[in-house]
């Protein structure tokens, strides 16, 4: 019998997977089960896993993703190259930002956690919808 998913130690085969999650409070795990299936023997799994739930989770917050209604997709993607994760929403008054939060301050580190966990991360879009995107090598 096949596997369901391809073997995932074949980085040389590149792979995408696209899927548009509902934009509400339950959906974070939602993803998290998506790329934990997908990318079940990657060596940063955990970092990848911790920073798709920043992204959506952010996504949830502060966008119009996470309104009655709202939607949000999620991009995964593998080659030689390592790991991608994209999380595209539906826009919003707020630019990205992985700025320094006050110290006493509950929220505001979801990017910074983001940049200490990938190999980088960048962001296109305006407040019609915007794409954050996560790199990940993978040795």
């Amino acid at each position: 019998m096949l596997p369901a998913v391809p073997d995932q130690a074949d980085y040389e085969t590149p792979m995408i997977w696209r899927r548009e999650f509902p934009g509400t409070d339950d959906q974070a795990r939602a993803v998290r089960v998506f790329a934990a299936t997908l990318l079940v023997t990657c060596p940063v799994l955990d970092d990848v896993l911790l920073v798709l739930d920043e992204l959506v989770v952010n996504a949830l917050l502060h966008t119009r993703s996470g309104l009655d209604g709202g939607r949000l997709t999620v991009e995964i993607s593998r080659d030689a190259g390592g790991i991608a994760v994209s999380v595209a929403d539906e826009g919003g008054p707020e630019v990205p930002c992985a700025g320094v939060p006050a110290v006493l301050a509950e929220s505001g580190r979801g990017l910074l956690t983001v940049a200490a966990l990938s190999t980088g991360w960048s962001w296109t879009g305006d407040e019609r919808g915007r794409t954050l995107r996560a790199t990940f090598a993978v040795p």
